[in-house]
């Protein structure tokens, strides 16, 4: 964000600076603390209300573009005309926000969205002052500090509070869908193997550097094009990818990343920026210094492309994520995931012909048994009808589809909301976390970031 935008959101600021209130809430009581807001999601948890928590937030962030983004889209959820929130905010703009943050400790529960980097020397801090956090991905972005995510899960489970990873997909209904779909044997057979070659599991997921809202680039701050702060593809959004392949295949089991992981091969390539696209997607006129040993020939090679092939528990799995700078006219993000079984296949796809909309596809291995495996996901969603109401099967040439009826598309920014239901249940009761989830969230960050350190040996700058 330029200096003009900043001076120009700073009456919002104003109008949501609310009056400190000192005393600090009952033990009973939550009450959120935000933590150097550098990304949308931050502000996302807080598109609705949430029950049981206190209206009064704490924030603390150094003040600059981050902040003032943050605080602009607060103030919009509080003065929309329909279902607006109340939010009070009690905004603490200065250095050292951890710092003063855990000292004077006005909340029981810290929201922390942004600037990958030292975000997990960040988690250590809070949950070892005895915090519940929830923490957007990624939270570490680097192998060298997986002794460090363990470190922080231990803590929690030691200090009886909840750090919980903003896993948004999990409560996408097409997301949903392979889950319980591929644990029904009648539609889905047996896991296979696979190989590298032809891997039983396969996901590719594109997204745009540039896009637009109301016929204006969306800026994206100039800290996000930094690999060593952002994180490349892999371990950026590439951890929904891998975080969804033991959830759908092996759900609510233990992943071992010692035994039952082998990263085989890894590669990356840059994303190619010209000036003037970085002018347009961040509103820099220059590329910063810190991008500088990332700019060859006045244009930033961006390592924002990452692929893997993997193995987990035996079953082979192959991740592509890649940026382009732009959609083609008309397109937008797409994505496709594959999962292979015994009996057929069970698809995603997220393309043109689904209108860029990700639709739930079942494509039998033998056409002969397209009947018996429509019967079979018909007799799944039977005993699943109060998950699915109102999904239904058709017929789609060489596969099945899944007709979901818009009421179960809540879209990305309601997903936030359930995640916040689900996470301030643990909260209440941090016993109630799943065991499970420690050992898998080890087991997704070794994958990425293990990933991204042999296609950096495989590839240098």
């Amino acid at each position: 964000m330029n200096r003009r935008r900043l001076a120009a959101a700073a009456p919002l600021a104003l109008l949501l600076a609310a009056r400190a209130w000192g005393a600090q809430p009952p033990p009973d009581t939550v009450r959120l603390m935000t933590l150097d807001p550098g990304h949308f999601h931050a502000a996302l948890l807080h598109k609705e209300m949430l029950p049981g928590v206190s209206p009064h937030v704490s924030v603390y962030a150094p003040l600059g573009p981050d902040l003032v983004g943050h605080l602009e889209r607060m103030a919009r959820f509080n003065l929309r005309p329909q279902n607006p929130t109340a939010w009070e905010l009690d905004v603490h703009a200065g250095p050292k926000a951890l710092a003063r943050m855990l000292a004077e400790r006005p909340g029981n529960v810290v929201i922390l969205s942004g600037r990958n980097r030292e975000k997990i020397r960040r988690i250590q801090a809070i949950v070892e002052a005895g915090l519940h956090v929830l923490a957007d991905k990624p939270w570490i972005i680097e192998a060298a500090d997986l002794p460090a995510l363990q470190q922080a899960l231990d803590a929690a489970e030691r200090r009886g509070v909840a750090a919980y990873d903003a896993m948004t997909m999990r409560f996408e209904v097409t997301c949903l869908l392979p889950r319980d779909l591929a644990n029904a044997p009648g539609v889905f057979g047996d896991r296979l193997a696979g190989s590298e070659a032809e891997p039983a599991v396969a996901m590719e997921s594109v997204h745009c550097i540039l896009k637009e809202a109301a016929g204006a680039p969306v800026l994206r701050p100039a800290w996000f094009f930094d690999v060593a702060e952002q994180g490349e593809g892999l371990t950026d959004v590439g951890t929904h990818l891998a975080d969804l392949v033991p959830w759908t295949l092996w759900p609510d089991q233990a992943i071992d990343c010692r035994s039952d992981i082998r990263v085989l091969r890894a590669a990356r390539r840059p994303t190619v920026l010209a000036r003037d696209e970085f002018r347009r997607v961040t509103g820099e006129g220059e590329f910063p210094a810190s991008l500088a040993p990332h700019v060859k020939g006045g244009r930033l090679q961006y390592y924002c492309n990452t692929s893997v092939s993997y193995s987990i528990r035996g079953v082979h799995v192959r991740m592509d994520i890649r940026w382009d700078y732009e959609a083609p006219p008309g397109a937008k993000d797409t994505k496709r995931t594959v999962f292979r079984g015994s009996r057929s296949r069970i698809e995603v796809r997220q393309g043109k012909e689904e209108n860029y909309v990700p639709e739930v596809y079942v494509v039998p291995n033998r056409p002969a048994d397209k009947a018996a495996i429509a019967d079979a996901i018909r007799r799944s969603l039977d005993a699943l009808r109060q998950s699915y109401p109102g999904v239904t099967v058709t017929d789609a040439g060489e596969g099945l589809r899944l007709s979901i009826p818009p009421a179960l598309r809540v879209g990305h920014e309601a997903h936030f909301a359930l995640l916040a239901a689900r996470f301030l249940e643990y909260v209440r009761s941090p016993r109630t976390l799943p065991a499970w989830e420690k050992p898998n969230m080890l087991a997704k960050y070794y994958v990425t970031t293990r990933a991204v350190e042999l296609a950096r040996s495989a590839h240098p700058m």
